[in-house]
């Protein structure tokens, strides 16, 4: 028996995939290497390189690893570029969900873990985000994550799916040396790139309703994420209820003023940030709480800020050879 990861070989399923090596339960990946590294996933791990468009690789991939559960990360994840391809982000995250619970129902597989987002918040007017802050995504990709959420929950009335969607934050640092953030849109791998070009990293606005008047933003480590969905697998496992959705987050944003300043002191690389116009459409402020999955998938922030930039740096540097 074993657990399908669609997506396994991007930054967050790779870490996925290790966390539940590293428990004893059994993973395949499916990835299509779109963003995905191949050498991300762990020798040892079943590779299947193939969309999850491809509804028959889907169910000969269950049959031949004897598939008993799914945790689906795989999807179009760029918010901003979403913006201008909306058929491909729909196509990606809505009709590949679509497939992949089709291909589940046909091959007996009634579980799934679900990679969601904080963009079905959209902009939210509280200071602090829960589950049932109203949600409003301003993106295609945020939509497509809800629709993902809805189409959970449909397939749960319908044919008795046990699922749960996990909605993320900002992730960051690393587990483990091999394993980094490549995302060209992301906020470590910007600062980190700029650095190692010798160019100023750059702030995007300075006069927000915010303590330094930078965004603030719920930051939380990736390896921290990985063991939250672990632990989900094994209550679904065990047949346990869980709430069709959780947030994992701090409940305590950072700047990212202080971002700026945590990666100088974390990289030894002093510098004064580039300073820019506001982004349209960036909030002051997005934080979470992380009370209910704490209550039910063990969610607690186990690195400090320091430790999320000096792992990302570190596994930053192998990857380029320094």
């Amino acid at each position: 028996m074993s657990w399908l990861v669609t997506g396994g070989a991007g930054y967050i399923g790779a870490h996925v995939v290790r966390a539940f090596a590293e428990q004893g339960i059994d993973a395949v990946v499916i990835d299509d290497l779109s963003s995905g590294r191949r050498g991300f996933v762990a020798g040892g791990t079943p590779f299947v390189q193939g969309s999850i468009l491809d509804g028959q690789l889907l169910e000969s991939t269950m049959a031949e690893h004897d598939v008993q559960g799914v945790v689906h990360l795989a999807g179009f994840k760029y918010a901003g570029v979403s913006v201008t391809r909306p058929l491909h982000t729909y196509h990606q995250n809505v009709t590949g969900t679509a497939t992949l619970l089709a291909a589940m129902e046909q091959s007996g597989v009634d579980r799934i873990v679900f990679s969601s987002s904080a963009a079905v918040y959209g902009t939210p007017d509280v200071d602090l985000v829960t589950e049932q802050t109203p949600k409003h995504p301003e993106s295609p990709y945020g939509e497509s994550k809800l629709i993902g959420e809805w189409l959970l929950a449909d397939q749960a009335k319908a044919a008795g799916l046990r699922h749960t969607s996990l909605r993320y934050f900002n992730v960051v640092g690393s587990g483990t040396p091999d394993i980094y953030d490549a995302s060209p849109h992301n906020l470590f791998p910007l600062v980190f790139d700029a650095l190692l070009d010798g160019r100023r990293p750059r702030i995007n606005g300075v006069d927000y309703p915010t303590p330094d008047g930078t965004c603030v933003r719920d930051y939380i480590h990736v390896a921290d994420l990985a063991a939250a969905h672990v632990v989900a697998a094994r209550r679904l496992d065990a047949g346990e209820s869980l709430e069709p959705v959780y947030n994992l987050g701090s409940g305590d944003g950072v700047s990212v003023g202080e971002i700026m300043t945590a990666v100088a002191a974390g990289t030894g690389i002093a510098f004064e940030p580039e300073i820019a116009a506001r982004r349209p459409g960036d909030p002051a402020r997005i934080v979470a709480s992380g009370e209910l999955a704490a209550r039910d998938l063990d969610w607690r922030m186990r690195h400090s800020l320091a430790e999320m930039v000096s792992s990302a740096w570190n596994a930053r540097q192998a990857a380029s050879g320094e």
